[in-house]
């Protein structure tokens, strides 16, 4: 079957984005023998004249939409991200019978109403690799179709979310291609490539989509399998990675596994990671740098241990600023982020975090006033319990929450800390 794969990310909020996810999908699909495109629009100029000219020269037999971002997560400005995506579905749609397949991480987050909105055949829930082989081979039978765990059909008829694999080495690692490489207009700009060694985080944040998207159980790839796609890369011409999993340094053992092996595939390997700020070991900071780590995304989101609790991390102010200084030891460049506004937040709570920040010496201070309500999350729990969501509320168009007698003195007391801060970023 003639499979054509597209991603529709055209944004570049923080940085342009390959697509890494859609690419994994993409290897799974060829390996079930299918023939398969990987479109990578990158910008939405010329986007939809590129899928027309796909469309005529592959004349595909089913066609997968990948969607990254719903909105831009700012309360200030918000941007909705899926009207592009619409008309993308609806160019396919001009263009070809092929049924269209949406898929993705912010398509998981809400896969019900985005198919309704974005007029789609049909969608996958979850990982895709299993889920759209077995789509693939069903799509000629409407009730096998029915029976995939993650499908979502139109009107409201979904499985469960598709199921998880218990280790990620059934899944093959996409190759250097065609569908990741950058169009000329990015030359010489910094790019990192977006890289996974682990799926799934069991640490339930109070306000985060993760497992809506990857589940809660934490599941990986071989330490030394990773490292030989990172390195795949690298000999193709890639120096700069970005380690997207959740909770790079957790478990310690298997991060520092995976650096041994990194270490070992030799120099021209450059990456950053996120970084959860707790039981960080000197042994494994050190491991990181060596193995060529430079930067992390240090996100400890608050500098009071109450609000901490209340975001239910396992860690409190002393690990961050363990963490920190052993970061800076080490010679790792550090991005520290802050999340104000959520439940139980004060005028005091909000100037603790920010004196704390300011006392760790990061190298950039990334702050996000209010905080993007998703669904199934213990924080749409309590802006439910406190009128700030009627029930059942689609959730899908951006939403936030920020304690009330906040509203307004917390966005300028951040705007004026700012001014004489270069290095935060707002």
């Amino acid at each position: 079957m003639r499979v054509l794969l597209i991603s529709a990310n055209t944004e570049q909020i923080n940085m342009p984005v390959l697509p890494i996810g859609l690419a994994h999908v993409a290897a799974a699909v060829e390996l079930a023998g299918h023939e398969v495109r990987l479109l990578n629009p990158m910008s939405r100029e010329g986007c939809l004249p590129l899928i027309g000219k796909a469309l005529d020269e592959f004349q595909p037999e089913a066609i997968g939409i990948s969607v990254r971002n719903i909105d831009n997560q700012q309360m200030q400005a918000p941007k909705f991200l899926l009207d592009p995506v619409k008309e993308m579905v609806a160019r396919c749609r001009k263009g070809s019978t092929a049924p269209v397949i949406l898929g993705g991480a912010g398509f998981s987050i809400f896969p019900q109403s985005a198919l309704d909105l974005l007029g789609a055949d049909m969608g996958i829930r979850g990982e895709g690799e299993d889920a759209f082989v077995r789509l693939l081979a069903a799509l000629h039978r409407p009730a096998d179709v029915a029976g995939i765990p993650g499908i979502v059909l139109p009107g409201g008829n979904s499985r469960p979310p598709c199921r998880h694999a218990g280790t990620l080495d059934a899944f093959p690692y996409p190759s250097p291609g065609e569908g990741l490489a950058f169009p000329h207009t990015f030359e010489g700009q910094e790019i990192w490539l977006p890289f996974q060694t682990r799926r799934g985080c069991p640490m339930e944040c109070s306000y985060c989509s993760t497992a809506s998207i990857e589940g809660k159980v934490l599941r990986r790839w071989s330490p030394g399998v990773a490292a030989d796609a990172v390195a795949r890369f690298r000999d193709a011409g890639f120096s700069h990675f970005f380690f997207v999993d959740n909770t790079f340094n957790l478990p310690a053992s298997y991060a520092a596994a995976f650096c041994d092996e990194l270490a070992a595939r030799g120099p021209g390997i450059r990456w950053r990671c996120i970084l959860y700020p707790w039981k960080l070991e000197r042994e494994l900071a050190g491991k990181m740098a060596r193995s060529g780590c430079a930067e992390v995304s240090f996100g400890f989101e608050s500098g009071s241990d109450e609000i901490l609790r209340r975001m239910n991390k396992r860690f409190r102010t002393g690990d961050i600023r363990s963490a920190a200084e052993t970061l800076h030891e080490h010679d790792i460049w550090r991005m520290g982020f802050l999340l104000l506004g959520g439940p139980g937040e004060t005028r005091d709570t909000v100037l603790e975090s920010l004196s704390f920040a300011d006392s760790l010496g990061l190298e950039s201070m990334k702050v996000t006033v209010g905080i993007r309500i998703y669904p199934g999350t213990a924080l749409a729990d309590t802006a439910g319990a406190r009128g700030m969501i009627a029930p059942g509320q689609d959730l899908l168009f951006p939403t936030f929450y920020i304690e009330r007698e906040l509203d307004g003195w917390l966005q300028e007391t951040v705007q004026n800390w700012a001014k004489d801060r270069p290095n935060w970023i707002l």
